[in-house]
């Protein structure tokens, strides 16, 4: 039998530890107040908590495998102390989402666990949402032994050293900890990927299973806390008067506003009041103009609005701020045929000089906006009133697009092949929820799909913050993954995720943890019996569908009504038996989930439509001729 005394020893040393960070209030006033030391014999998995809990993170969703039960027994002691939460999950996707959700919407970093093998694969490829949206969260994953001793289970089967590290290295910033004592390192490097900001990301922790149980000194003293640095803009005003030169020179500039504007309201609209500019949004940045401003010309790109289309097609001058110029954003690099010239307000450097002839102002959005606000007073060469031919021609297409709305929203049910009847169409379906939601002063999460795409074309936002739409890698299941972080939220805010029928099945995993965990608040489900999005895709380049549907309904109320604690109603097939569903669903102190059935098909009435390009499919020679021409 094996001697576990020194293994009690230390869950005994750990035990205090956490009492003592617990009555202290964190592991700071701890080492303040001086009621632990500074330099502690500590196991590997107990110094990475503590590490982490330097930087404020004390939150972890996990599903423990054989590559994480020491881990898991040092969050127990430490759970049972009441320093950190950990959030027990049934998928790693799921879960990945919901960390993602936790510090994205409300900045709380938080920490991913799993083991090697297809756990750790799968949480990695929910990653790519926080990769693709600059969201800081950890990944910590068991991984093999470093002896080399022969296989461990899950482990990539290949005679190469630290596969799974160099995956990790692949998709973000990794660091296997094969040696306890690199601790520090492996956290320096850990803030200066999560806590980037301008560019933020997963970071991938790989965890030895022989290395987990290690004793090592740490001084806590020198483990890093969370990297906050000032914000910054250019010194020189070499750049600010070049930046002045071209926005005096432009008679149409434009203001596109990416995902990095989120929570930089303020300046965006001064900036564009101040200049005489239209301000066209990302799917994700809706809301950082009030949607009745009237320089608000809406999204922009692939799929966009008549408006904000215009506006991108018309401007001689690009303003470019926080964007990262994805291919539906800008057309796939053609969404500004006229444009002569780029401005571009980015901290990434990379991002910042994406197009030709660009004028860079590196660092904080705010902080270079506002400098550059500063160089324009009492200067006459940049008159807002020289420039209302432009924006009255903008506003026209605006007013064209809030009467093309309101037709789609006033579409009567229209009949649906895979139902049968008489049904819904989405932009009215969402139109209605989104309404709902606003009245709840609910968070919305957009799933992937032809629900996210008529879904950022139908939102009116006031403010950032109150939509939340991954169109950054377009995962499947994210929005209602996204719910799950509610309950784990200091302060959580009701949520609403709208979700296809194709989306919610990839994680349908919210019903049990959702009510596990405490979320309050609803899944819309709008279910139009196929991947319509791909279908509208296919019918528009080669005139047929192909294999994007299936002959299986799903009785999804049933399905969810299995579940004890989630309420699940059927919406019906007209405006008012939805608004009841949703008025009922919403009275439910906890999970539930509203099933709405859709429309899908070739009329037009039925969806919001696409006014840009994109370079896929057979649309691939016309898009990349066009590129060759552009003037950025």
């Amino acid at each position: 039998m094996l001697d576990t005394s020194k293994e009690a020893d230390m869950g005994d040393a750990a035990r205090l530890r956490a009492k003592a960070i617990s009555k202290a209030g964190g592991l700071d006033k701890a080492l303040a107040d001086g009621v632990i030391d500074d330099m502690v014999e500590v196991s590997l998995s107990e110094g990475l908590v503590l590490g982490l809990l330097r930087q404020g993170v004390r939150k972890y969703f996990a599903i423990f495998g054989h590559g994480s039960t020491d881990l898991g027994e040092v969050l127990r002691i430490y759970d049972e102390e009441g320093v950190t939460r950990t959030v027990n999950c049934r998928n790693e996707v799921e879960m990945a989402h919901a960390a993602t959700a936790l510090s994205w919407q409300y900045g709380e970093t938080c920490a991913v666990v799993t083991s090697i093998g297809p756990g750790a694969l799968q949480a990695m490829a929910g990653s790519l949402a926080a990769a693709s949206n600059g969201v800081g969260v950890y990944h910590i994953y068991g991984d093999e032994t470093t002896q080399g001793e022969g296989y461990n289970m899950q482990q990539i089967p290949k005679e190469q050293q630290g596969l799974f590290g160099q995956i990790g290295a692949l998709m973000g910033q990794s660091y296997v900890l094969h040696t306890p004592g690199a601790l520090r390192d492996c956290m320096r490097r850990g803030t200066a990927c999560v806590h980037h900001p301008y560019k933020a990301g997963p970071y991938y922790v790989l965890l030895p299973l022989n290395t987990q149980p290690q004793l090592t000194q740490v001084n806590l003293a020198t483990l890093p806390g969370a990297l906050t640095v000032p914000a910054t803009a250019p010194a020189d005003d070499i750049a600010y008067a070049d930046a002045l030169d071209r926005l005096a020179a432009s008679k149409r500039p434009v203001i596109k506003a990416g995902g990095g504007t989120r929570g930089h309201d303020d300046v965006v609209r001064q900036l564009a009041e101040r200049i005489g500019a239209v301000v066209v949004q990302s799917p994700g940045s809706t809301g950082v103009l009030p949607d009745a401003h009237p320089q608000n010309m809406h999204v922009g790109g692939s799929k966009g609005s008549i408006s904000g289309n215009y506006a991108m097609d018309n401007a001689d001058l690009l303003i470019a701020m926080g964007t990262r110029a994805v291919c539906q954003a800008d057309c796939s690099g053609v969404g500004y045929p006229n444009a002569q010239a780029v401005i571009n307000i980015n901290g990434d450097l990379s991002d910042l000089m994406h197009y030709a002839n660009t004028v860079g102002l590196p660092g904080d959005i705010s902080a270079v906006t506002s400098k550059l606000l500063e160089q324009m007073t009492g200067s006459n060469s940049i008159d807002p009133a020289a420039r209302s031919d432009w924006l009255d021609a903008c506003a026209a297409q605006k007013q064209a697009w809030i009467r093309f709305k309101a037709e789609r929203f006033a579409a009567e049910p229209i009949a649906d092949e895979a139902w049968g009847r008489d049904v819904l169409t989405q932009p009215l379906a969402i139109k209605i929820a989104a309404d709902h939601a606003a009245a709840l002063d609910a968070a919305k999460f957009f799933d992937a799909g032809d629900v996210q795409a008529n879904g950022f074309q139908v939102v009116e936002d006031n403010r950032t913050g109150d939509t939340y739409t991954e169109t950054g890698a377009s995962y499947m299941g994210f929005s209602v993954s996204a719910l799950l972080a509610s309950g784990a939220a200091d302060e959580p805010r009701y949520g609403v995720a709208f979700t296809g029928d194709g989306s919610f099945m990839m994680n349908p995993q919210i019903l049990i943890d959702g009510v596990e965990h405490g979320v309050k608040g609803m899944i819309v489900l709008f279910d139009n019996r196929r991947m319509a999005a791909i279908t509208g895709l296919q019918q528009a380049q080669y005139g047929e569908e192909f294999r994007t549907n299936d002959q299986v309904p799903v009785d999804y109320v049933q399905m969810a009504s299995s579940v004890a604690g989630v309420k699940a109603v059927f919406a019906g097939y007209d405006q008012d038996s939805l608004r009841r569903a949703l008025d009922e669903a919403g009275q439910h102190d906890g999970l539930s989930l509203v099933h709405v059935p859709v429309y899908a098909g070739t009329d037009a009435i039925g969806g919001m439509g696409a006014y840009g390009s994109w370079n896929v499919g057979n649309w691939v020679g016309d898009v990349q001729a066009r590129y060759l021409k552009q003037k950025i």
